[in-house]
């Protein structure tokens, strides 16, 4: 499975993006996660969408700002991302649960990464 993240770019603080992943193949049996790792630090969670969304999980920095959704039909995961901060300057990755647990949040229960898109937030 290919996963293919784009709609990075730079945006001023209080400002908005979506991000999208395309998956090469079907994501209906599975979770889908985003991550985000900025310059040295460690990659960490976002947020995470339940394969048929009844269950939608966030970080404390992402949550009342970001939203996970995703169309099963077009194999797309989205994350939309509102008031913006610096601090949330990071290459951002989704990902696709290694089983058909229900919202993973470990880094670990993940097979499949896309190649990240990166977010820059001026201040």
């Amino acid at each position: 499975v290919q996963l293919q993240a784009s709609g990075g770019g730079l945006v001023q603080a209080g400002g908005s993006l979506r991000l999208s992943c395309v998956a090469s193949a079907g994501i209906s049996m599975y979770a889908m996660g985003w991550f985000r790792q900025a310059p040295g630090k460690e990659r960490e969670f976002v947020g995470v969408i339940s394969r048929r969304s009844g269950t939608i999980l966030y970080s404390d920095s992402a949550k009342g700002r970001f939203t996970i959704s995703r169309d099963n039909a077009k194999s797309t995961v989205y994350l939309q991302m509102n008031i913006l901060k610096p601090e949330d300057t990071a290459v951002y990755y989704c990902a696709r649960a290694r089983s058909t647990a229900n919202a993973p949040t470990s880094r670990n229960e993940y097979a499949y990464w896309g190649q990240g898109t990166l977010v820059t937030v001026s201040s």
